[in-house]
């Protein structure tokens, strides 16, 4: 097990949402179940209570704790994109799944999971500072998923 794990809150769907993410995500993948031992709030003996995946190379593991904790914002999975068809299809499957699409490249899977789709080439406009900057933020604040052709020429001017 590695040394720092990120634990995310399910209700009941921890195993699903692991395979979602190892079937869309490389470097991803489902490991070992656990089942709880006995009864517990939300769950009997038996039921799978954590499970261990790895996303994107970043070790995790869900827990089904149950519904008294949901995903908000204030966490999320930063995904960076190499092309528009790669940002197109992790946007796409995330959305395309029960998701629901935000602001700035930001989408929710059906889980509730806060996910950013970010093209290299927007974090390098930001990176640029100055006007370059501005133009791709400004660009951006106009977007849901990223259009790497619109920021590729806000960078231009």
């Amino acid at each position: 097990m590695a040394k720092n794990t990120i634990c995310l809150w399910y209700d009941k769907d921890a195993e699903d949402a692991a395979r979602f993410y190892a079937g869309v995500f490389p470097d991803s993948k489902v490991g070992a179940t656990h089942h709880a031992p006995g009864d517990y709030p939300s769950g009997k003996k038996g039921d799978a209570l954590v499970v261990e995946f790895t996303v994107a190379g970043i070790p995790c593991i869900g827990l089904n704790g149950g519904p008294a904790f949901k995903h908000n914002e204030a966490f999320s999975f930063q995904i960076s994109t190499e092309t528009q068809e790669e940002t197109d299809r992790y946007w796409n499957a995330i959305v395309g799944n029960g998701g629901q699409e935000s602001e700035c490249g930001w989408c929710k899977d059906k889980w509730g999971v806060s996910w950013q789709i970010t093209p290299r080439v927007l974090m390098e406009a930001m990176a640029a500072g100055g006007a370059e900057a501005k133009r791709a933020f400004d660009a951006m604040m106009t977007m849901k998923k990223i259009d790497v052709a619109a920021i590729e020429k806000a960078r231009r001017g």
